[in-house]
């Protein structure tokens, strides 16, 4: 039995800690760094959704991944001129495997802050380049060129965590964990969720453009590895935002519609016209960004916000918020458990969602209908629960 002992558990009194697999060698290799054991908690809950990206719709995918939840998840189509900005790789060479992370790290910059990434793909040069750039705790992918392990190396003062997994490793169908010295067993969920899950359309607008099928996989793959419950809403191939781990549907509907918001409002000219102080890094912009869309800053707040700028910037006023807000169309939401009130859809109307994909059987299933038709919505009933704990 091969095994890594770990430098603590989740937190650093929680000692000794290891990673092991009974009956055989583990299937990865660390290449560089010494992960803890939350970052491989999110590495191999990470690769699990960037490969099932993969299966089911044959693009090179990325993840970013914070405390056991996907802040992004993005499969590598294009970016446009103005996603480029927003997400800092204006002037770079992007692979697909390249823009597919641009777009997972800006689904929720904040949130990403010293994520754990993972690639469907060998990670290349272009790849790594973006990664290096960004404040991260580690990455896992199936390989890496030699320039881009190179690159990655030098990350963290060359202590940035680096692993190898074998991609054709399949675990056991049977998966067990111990809480509170009790041992739990179940079928490990196996399910990835694809096209044939999105037959039964319900609503009276029965039209779901392929495009707008591609991202309500995204979003129940990407469910299938959040913290439940959970929401997420995707546009254009990626997650723009993500609701995890709420006690009530409409928090998590709520939450990842105001991080679709922030996402959408990014791209406000406003924003993109902002003038920081030279040497601002990455992070301080983000942040700077974020209390610069929000309504409910402080006057202190306000004032250390100030000293980030070059040049002090007119607030948006909520109504030209609300108005930009309206621009945003098409999104495709996923939930991972039914809707048991209408509060749910109105809310994700209002953040441009005109498709869902949800497994039904709520008592109240024809009120969550009728605000569909009401809205223009097409909805699924998948039939497939997605919690995951």
């Amino acid at each position: 039995m091969q095994e890594y002992n770990l430098k603590y558990g989740c937190n650093p009194h929680q000692k000794p800690a290891r990673i092991y697999l009974d009956g055989g060698g583990l299937p990865v290799k660390i290449l560089n760094g010494n992960p803890g054991y939350i970052n491989l908690l999110d590495a191999f809950n990470s690769w699990q959704l960037v490969k099932d990206l993969r299966q089911a719709l044959g693009l090179p995918a990325a993840a970013s991944f914070k405390h056991l939840s996907p802040a992004g998840a993005a499969v590598g189509l294009p970016l446009n001129d103005i996603l480029k900005r927003v997400y800092f790789v204006e002037g770079m060479e992007l692979s697909p495997l390249a823009c597919a992370y641009a777009r997972a790290r800006g689904a929720d910059r904040m949130s990403s802050f010293g994520d754990w990434v993972s690639f469907s793909d060998t990670v290349d040069e272009s790849a790594a380049a973006i990664l290096k750039k960004e404040v991260s705790d580690g990455v896992i992918a199936p390989g890496y060129t030699e320039k881009a392990l190179n690159i990655l190396k030098t990350k963290k003062k060359g202590g940035y965590n680096i692993i190898e997994i074998d991609k054709d490793f399949e675990p056991d169908d049977t998966e067990m964990r111990s809480v509170f010295g009790i041992s739990f067993e179940q079928v490990r969920n196996k399910t990835v969720p694809g096209e044939k899950d999105l037959m039964q359309i319900v609503t009276n607008n029965k039209f779901i453009p392929k495009e707008a099928k591609r991202d309500l996989i995204i979003s129940m793959i990407t469910l299938k590895y959040t913290q439940s419950n959970s929401v997420c809403y995707v546009y254009d191939g990626q997650v723009i935002g993500n609701g995890a781990g709420q006690q009530s549907r409409i928090h998590c509907t709520r939450l990842a519609g105001d991080k679709a918001d922030t996402w959408h409002l990014r791209q406000h000219p406003a924003v993109l016209g902002l003038k920081f102080k030279d040497g601002l890094g990455r992070p301080q912009r983000d942040n700077a960004i974020d209390l610069f869309l929000r309504d409910d800053i402080t006057e202190n707040e306000e004032k250390a916000w100030e000293q980030l700028f070059a040049e002090v910037p007119l607030r948006l006023t909520r109504e030209e918020k609300n108005g930009w807000r309206r621009g945003l169309k098409n999104v495709s939401l996923g939930s991972d458990g039914f809707f048991p009130f209408r509060d749910n859809i109105d809310r994700a109307y209002q953040s441009g969602v005109r498709f869902v994909a949800q497994p039904g059987g709520s008592l109240r299933d024809e009120d969550v209908l009728k605000a569909c038709n009401e809205y223009g919505i097409a909805m699924a009933y998948t039939n497939i629960r997605l919690f995951h704990h």
